[in-house]
């Protein structure tokens, strides 16, 4: 017999506007150790707690106290209570003991296969494959990093581009940097990526502007030396090294230019112009970004054919092993391990449920790098994807996404030769003015998590989704330093520590 489970919940009221808060930190009442990723339900909504297994849920005026708490996890005794009965921070799971269903055991003696087989034939019974309205919370971290900064000046004919000056650039490129986004709204949409609307509610941008790399000063400190020292009708070509032809700006998203002719200062202005236009609608649309982040990221589900976690649709490209049966709450689970036979990417853990054969969790691991491109002094190595996908039960009773945290790593080089030619039109005989022919040797290292946590979803009919007409002109409001108090009145997924403790250098105001 297990031993009584302490179960205490600490509840704080903030402000009559916004309400009561429960907080709770869920730890394993043998280890003590945090609890990550436990799915926590009040009423119809869902929330998931952190990687620290904390949560926080808003008590609204359409909860009751003697509404129920319920929350499960792998492998732990599920709770139902109702709010009134907790009391204090911390929630104490048990584990719970592996009790084989004998009905699991002599009546249903499945292969893994042909669990998987099962999955597919009860998928449009178990998840709503049609349209759907979903009250989902955003957060994007991106880590960036130069990993080499090195270059090697082989000629420079102007005296300002010496060693100097390009040591300042490269100092003045932050070696580190890491930048939140977080976004709060209703996703309107099915399965297909370019069929969704979303209705932006609120959104923030954490990050240091002190380590934002400022082009603005660069680029008055290059006019300045090119004013000084290049005669006003010269224009300027671009060497990479690519087959020592043209590039189409297009193709190559403006990274070389062939020829800018700099006694154009119409096209010049707007070409500048063009620039600024390009940083406003970054902002300005700032919800078309997220929009395409959230429709990814749906409809590349494992229970979607065409998904890059295919295991479902293509058992034969994966070995797989029956590990053991668990529990989540008090629903028996299949345990089933994964990995390639061949080329496939992934390997992982799929949970699924063995009374209505839907998969309830995955975690998946990238075994080889998505894409390694080398080509010409470039390369691109996408070493990293890992992480799970829960989904959750709902009063309806199929099942919908509760919780999506994936990392994908990603390391750029550039080992190549680089020249800057001027030339003129208008000198007899050579064309030639100067010269700055450099080696560089640069590495870049980013790593990106997106943390999207469901609390509710709805079906939606063709109608309704067609009516449905987005006008979002929310901006992500610009945060220096974390503030605990920006998503006060909203469910979110809890903020880890790294969060809670970002500051910047200096403060600024608003972009």
């Amino acid at each position: 017999m297990s031993k009584t489970l302490a179960l205490t919940l600490f509840i704080f009221a903030t402000s009559a506007h916004y309400g009561q808060t429960l907080t709770a930190r869920i730890l394993d009442s043998v280890t003590k150790k945090p609890i990550p990723y436990v799915t926590v339900q009040l009423n119809n909504r869902g929330m998931i707690t952190n990687e620290e297994g904390r949560f926080t849920f808003i008590l609204n005026d359409q909860v009751a106290p003697t509404d129920s708490l319920h929350i499960s996890s792998i492998g732990y005794a599920s709770i139902g209570k109702p709010i009134q009965e907790f009391s204090e921070g911390i929630i104490y799971l048990n584990p719970k003991a592996i009790e084989l269903n004998p009905v699991i055991v002599t009546n249903k003696n499945y292969t893994p296969k042909e669990i998987l087989e099962l999955v597919e034939d009860n998928l449009s019974k178990n998840y709503n494959m049609g349209y759907g309205k979903k009250r989902l919370f955003l957060r994007e971290t991106y880590q960036n990093t130069v990993l080499k900064s090195e270059y090697v000046i082989k000629k420079s004919t102007i005296d300002a581009f010496n060693k100097d000056f390009l040591d300042s650039v490269v100092r003045s490129i932050p070696k580190s940097n890491t930048y939140y986004t977080e976004m709060l709204g209703d996703l309107y949409g099915g399965a297909d990526e370019d069929e969704q609307k979303l209705d932006l509610i609120k959104a923030s941008e954490l990050y240091d502007k002190n380590k934002a790399l400022d082009f603005e000063a660069l680029e008055k400190k290059f006019d300045a030396i090119i004013e000084e020292n290049v005669k006003p009708d010269s224009y300027f070509k671009i060497k990479s090294g690519l087959f020592g032809t043209k590039i189409d700006e297009e193709e190559m998203d403006g990274l070389f230019e062939t020829d800018i002719d700099s006694t154009d200062t119409a096209a010049l202005n707007a070409y500048l112009e063009k620039e600024k236009e390009k940083k406003e609608e970054r902002r300005k649309f700032f919800s078309s970004f997220k929009r395409k982040t959230l429709g990814n990221l749906y409809t590349n589900l494992p229970i979607f054919d065409d998904s890059d976690y295919n295991i479902i649709f293509k058992p034969r490209k994966y070995d797989l092993v029956l590990e053991n049966y668990t529990y989540i709450g008090d629903e028996p689970v299949y345990v089933i391990s994964f990995v390639p036979d061949g080329r496939a990417d992934y390997r992982g853990t799929l949970y699924i449920n063995s009374d209505d054969f839907a998969l309830i969790r995955m975690d998946f691991e990238n075994v080889k790098p998505l894409r390694d491109f080398k080509l010409l002094g470039v390369s691109i190595n996408e070493y990293l994807a890992k992480g799970r996908i829960i989904f959750n039960k709902g009063d309806d009773g199929k099942y919908h996404l509760g919780y999506y945290d994936v990392v994908k790593g990603v390391r750029v080089g550039i080992n190549r030769p680089l020249k800057i030619i001027e030339k003129n039109k208008n000198v007899k005989g050579r064309r030639k003015q100067n010269e700055l022919a450099m080696k560089i040797d640069a590495a870049f290292g980013n790593r990106n998590r997106y943390e999207l946590v469901i609390f509710n979803e709805s079906p939606i009919n063709s109608g309704e989704y067609e009516a449905f007409k987005e006008n979002n002109d929310v901006l992500p409001e610009y945060m220096p330093n974390y503030d605990p108090d920006f998503w006060k009145g909203y469910d979110i997924i809890e903020p880890n520590q790294a969060i809670k403790e970002f500051t910047s250098e200096t403060e600024f105001g608003d972009p």
